[in-house]
């Protein structure tokens, strides 16, 4: 059975955390530059700076490691656990205090950056991205592939912190959220739960639906809408799967 998993935060901190994975996610994939998806990738770089120069992001994230970090101690007395997988993981998140306290701001140096500010500045214009208007963007993309792709990697060295701790941090949540089954009369689920950060829904594609979450982190509901394009989606009843990280 093909399934899908949709994800909702259930506070602001998680809300800015998937929002810069995904960004994180097209930067990587669009990163080997050409005229076809140049402009996808600074794009995605230009609202990820947005959003770590309006966002404590270190700050939160200094947080979240030390917290996951006191757990995976208290897990070391736990009777068979995998120690040594433990202990790599502390050993990893104690580099990235000893890097994030190294590092007075995220991203820095790409905002000092003169060539992407110079084009950050046209993204917000309709159109203004355009030869004319970036004449040294266009005379930049005809170089070679190589020279590009140096320039490229030196960029993605200055997020290199941010996405190894983000992607560390995310998959240790993720897995603290067990799957179990439920299911909803008249596409309608309540439910009131402990402190939570992250639910995640997983649906058969065949019922065409999506999960519409309300609430916060100790109550919310989950109302799942037909998709406008699909014909034949009411349910009486639906199953699906629920994890609360």
């Amino acid at each position: 059975m093909n399934n899908i998993i949709f994800e909702h935060p259930l506070n602001e901190k998680m809300r800015t955390w998937l929002r810069l994975e995904f960004l994180l996610k097209q930067i990587n994939t669009h990163c080997h530059l050409n005229e076809n998806n140049a402009l996808l990738f600074f794009h995605a770089l230009s609202e990820l700076l947005e959003i770590i120069e309006r966002s404590d992001v270190r700050g939160e994230l200094i947080k979240e490691i030390e917290s996951q970090k006191q757990k995976l101690i208290s897990w070391m007395n736990i009777d068979g656990v995998d120690k040594d997988l433990i202990s790599d993981l502390i050993l990893r998140f104690d580099s990235f205090l000893v890097k994030f306290n190294a590092t007075a701001r995220l991203g820095q140096s790409l905002k000092d950056d003169r060539f992407i500010t110079s084009i950050r500045q046209r993204l917000t214009i309709p159109g203004g991205c355009c030869s004319f208007d970036l004449p040294f963007f266009y005379l930049w993309l005809k170089l070679s592939q190589e020279t590009r792709n140096l320039q490229v990697r030196n960029w993605l060295q200055q997020l290199s912190l941010l996405d190894e701790a983000l992607s560390s941090c995310m998959q240790l949540i993720r897995q603290l959220g067990e799957f179990k089954k439920y299911h909803c009369s008249n596409n309608f689920f309540q439910e009131t739960n402990g402190e939570i950060n992250l639910i995640r829904v997983r649906v058969s594609l065949d019922k065409n639906v999506y999960p519409q979450v309300s609430g916060h982190m100790l109550r919310y509901s989950i109302r799942f809408l037909p998709l406008e394009t699909c014909e034949n989606t009411t349910h009486d009843s639906i199953e699906f799967e629920l994890a609360c990280c």
